[in-house]
């Protein structure tokens, strides 16, 4: 096994016990596998990480909007050209931006304005065990680390975005901030065990997502807290758009709940002390195309001349910002 999934297991501490960490162990040694074996996507990802040199930067902020490792005059050209070639090799990037020794990676996603709208209402991160489904490339996992946590583990199946993960680790080495090339329903049950659960952008490409919810109650302590934003439609109704064919060019998308249905959704499975904490649709200030992505993005998912519709004709995307607790 490699050293980044020993390294989660010995995080997760062996000595308690823990009655899951047998299954984990082998779901990491089945991804792991799979990676280096199956996938010739994760094979030449593997190969952009580990022909990188050690780079040691001199600084990283990661208190800041922009993510920022190192500066331009701390790389000879060599290396420099190297780390650009590797950035340019894990396209897209959908979450950020950083800027690497001197490039500036303008990811698809201004991901600090979800962060400065949630980060204020949150319970303080410090000493806290986090799980944040569909991190990404950990943009989030990096802006949490300086609460100082006690354990921050990331889930991303998707080999892009998970390697990017690698990447920018391979540079920051963030103490105790791992990821999971996996998704939530492919953990086994860890009952109890988070303080923290970020659930940011996924639920509606779940198709059975009070069953998600029960799980995530489940996964958290007593007293924890659930961090969930997902695509919304308006109206006060309890009632959820499931979408015929596409959504936003979107084909995994299942549901899309008014707030009042998300709200009841939350106290179904178990959740208490609900509250919305920011609705906003999604302009092109937030979400766009930039060099760092090839493919499409938010104005090619509206309707022409029509901001307030999808190109399906169906509401266009708005989010809903969501805290719960487990009593």
């Amino acid at each position: 096994m490699n050293s980044s999934y020993r390294q989660i297991l010995q995080a997760l501490d062996p000595s308690l016990k823990l009655p899951w960490l047998a299954q984990l162990k082998i779901l990491l040694q089945d991804k792991e596998y799979f990676q280096r074996v199956r996938d010739r996507k994760s094979q030449k990802y593997l190969s952009i990480i580990d022909n990188l040199p050690p780079i040691i930067p001199k600084s990283c902020q990661l208190d800041q909007d922009w993510i920022t490792v190192g500066a331009a005059d701390e790389l000879d050209t060599a290396v420099a050209e190297q780390l650009l070639h590797a950035l340019y090799g894990l396209r897209p990037w959908r979450k950020g931006p950083f800027n690497i020794f001197g490039t500036t990676v303008d990811c698809e996603w201004v991901s600090y304005l979800k962060w400065n709208r949630l980060s204020p209402e949150i319970a303080p991160l410090r000493g806290r065990k986090i799980l944040d489904i569909g991190s990404s490339c950990g943009y989030y996992l990096y802006r949490m680390s300086v609460q100082q946590p006690q354990l921050l583990i990331g889930l991303e199946p998707y080999a892009t975005f998970y390697f990017q993960f690698r990447l920018l680790q391979h540079l920051i080495k963030a103490e105790n901030c791992y990821t999971i090339p996996a998704k939530f329903e492919e953990l086994p049950l860890m009952e109890g065990y988070f303080d923290t659960i970020f659930h940011m952008g996924v639920l509606y490409h779940v198709r059975s997502p009070l069953d998600t919810l029960i799980q995530m109650r489940r996964t958290l302590r007593r007293g924890g807290e659930l961090v969930l934003e997902t695509l919304v439609i308006p109206g006060e109704e309890y009632l959820a758009l499931s979408p015929p064919d596409r959504y936003a060019k979107m084909n995994n998308v299942y549901f899309l709940p008014t707030v009042t249905c998300l709200s009841s959704w939350l106290e179904k499975a178990g959740f208490t002390n609900i509250r919305c904490i920011d609705v906003a649709r999604t302009t092109s200030a937030e979400q766009r195309k930039t060099a760092w992505i090839q493919t499409e993005s938010l104005s090619d998912f509206l309707a022409p001349d029509d901001k307030f519709h999808t190109i399906e004709g169906h509401p266009a995307p708005r989010r809903a910002l969501m805290i719960a607790e487990v009593k």
